[in-house]
């Protein structure tokens, strides 16, 4: 335990904790420096006691306390102040009371843990009318310059990307524009829950997913209750470690040292709704400091901005999804799911110029069902149909990975066969006949099918090729159908 020195003058202090260990610890610690000190558990409490704004130093230990429980009361104690100093001691894992209180009156802050020779030598400077060193605030013009071009950047950041990727690199490069800010990072929850390191930007040669041991799956991490960038995306809630040594994982720590970190701050961004927030901006420092009520109401509106990026990073990618969809909908033929004519088309003039360009032989096949409105008339058609949809499945596993299937029409198909010559076109369509030939369908007869096989000539266009297969399939249907024919050359 620390020397107490004796007080000068009659120094009166008001100690807030709901543990009666904590107000013994604080009492036994600090009690020295008080000619009068009160200790209460409570908000209503200190309320309670006459001439709360003329105590000289009211020292609030927000360990055991709950955010959600407890804060309208100590709001109101803070309040009650009328502008006589408050001074805060805070868990590094649940900084998110700091904005809060500071909201309420002027707010000075102590991250915990802290043993007990820094916490006799805060207070000392608080009742000397001071901060301890590493409080020490910038110029409230430079503070509000930097705060603004702070806001600039991270506006242009998200402005100018559309991609979740790009927009999360741009943002963590305007974070490291804001003075003391070694490194930046934003760890982003997928859909499915997992927790990534999505970027990061700042000191080159710091990877934080060497430091953290892994890049994805993080709340899992067994650092997920030390690191402030997995603690505050965890447990939606601002994280500030002012001391590596206060998370209480000495590697963790010894990492971030030896990469010139002297302090982390994580905030998390918030969700659209009630859950789990989006993930958590993260900012890794050179050197401790402290923050004042203006720059962690920026630091909010930041992470709110993100979240807005990347609910429009979203929106982009689920309309680009969408748009790809609603592209390959739009070529898929909607009974059989084979390409449909205006597809096979576009596909047809780009395997011609793919075969003129390297000199490769290309064969079309085109077959349809023999007496198919017999089908229809017969059986009706819903069984017409199922008939369409039985064949396209039989010969789409019949042909080859880099042949297209399409449905020219009605019960007409085509097969576009790249690196096939004339020879190999007719085998194929033999197995196609084959195939169909030997394929059951429930309540039908059996179905067969017609085909004409051509090659493509040397300088023939699409229409051409077209015309001389189909010559081909008419051929095979007046021989008495069920059968192949080659087109003339």
């Amino acid at each position: 335990m620390p020397q107490q020195v004796a007080p000068e003058g009659l120094r009166t202090g008001l100690f807030v904790n709901p543990a009666a260990g904590r107000r013994a610890d604080f009492e036994a610690v600090c009690g020295g420096q008080f000619a009068h000190l009160a200790l209460v558990d409570s908000a209503d409490a200190a309320l309670a006691l006459p001439g709360i704004e003329a105590v000289d130093l009211l020292v609030i230990d927000l360990d055991h306390f709950d955010p959600e429980l407890d804060h309208a009361g100590l709001a109101r104690l803070v309040t009650a102040r009328a502008g006589a100093p408050t001074f805060v001691v805070c868990p590094f894992a649940n900084a998110r009371w700091l904005p809060a209180l500071m909201a309420c009156g002027p707010v000075e802050y102590a991250i915990a843990p802290l043993d007990d020779a820094d916490l006799a030598d805060a207070i000392e400077a608080r009742l000397a009318g001071g901060r301890t060193p590493q409080a020490e605030p910038s110029p409230r013009e430079r503070e509000l310059d930097a705060l603004a071009a702070l806001r600039t950047r991270v506006r242009q950041a998200l402005g100018e990307s559309e991609d979740l990727t790009a927009l999360a690199e741009r943002l963590c490069q305007a974070l490291c524009g804001w003075p003391g800010v070694l490194h930046a990072a934003l760890f982003y929850l997928q859909p499915g829950g997992d927790l990534q390191l999505q970027a990061q930007a700042g000191e080159r040669n710091l990877n934080l997913a060497k430091v953290l041991g892994r890049a994805e799956r993080l709340l899992q991490s067994p650092l997920r209750h030390a690191f402030p960038g997995l603690l505050a995306a965890a447990a939606n809630t601002i994280a500030l470690l002012d001391d590596l040594d206060k998370a209480g994982e000495p590697q963790l720590a010894d990492a971030l040292r030896g990469h010139g970190v002297g302090m982390v701050l994580a905030l998390p961004i918030p969700s659209d709704g009630p859950g789990s927030p989006r993930g958590s901006l993260c900012l890794l420092f050179r050197a401790a400091r402290s923050f004042s009520r203006d720059e962690l109401d920026a630091l909010a509106e930041i992470s709110d901005l993100a979240a807005v990026g990347l609910r429009m990073a979203d929106l982009n990618r689920e309309s680009e999804e969408m748009l790809v969809r609603v592209t390959h909908l739009s070529t898929l033929d909607a009974l059989t799911g084979i390409a449909n004519r205006r597809h096979g088309e576009t596909l047809l003039e780009q395997e011609i110029r793919r075969a003129r360009r390297y000199k490769l032989p290309l064969a079309l096949i085109a077959f349809d069902i023999d007496r198919f409105k017999g089908v229809n008339d017969r059986y009706g058609h819903p069984v017409g149909d199922m008939v369409l949809r039985a064949v396209a499945d039989a010969a789409q596993k019949l042909v080859r990975a880099s042949d297209v299937l399409v449905r020219a029409g009605g019960e007409e198909f085509q097969v576009i066969a790249p690196h096939t010559s004339a020879i190999d076109g007719l085998k194929m369509a033999e197995k196609l006949r084959t195939a169909i030939e030997g394929t059951s369908m429930p309540g039908v007869d059996q179905v067969t099918i017609s085909l004409g096989v051509a090659q493509l000539g040397e300088h023939e266009s699409a229409d051409s090729l077209t015309v001389r297969v189909n010559a081909a399939l008419g051929r095979a249907k007046r021989a008495g159908r069920n059968c192949v024919e080659l087109a003339m050359g």
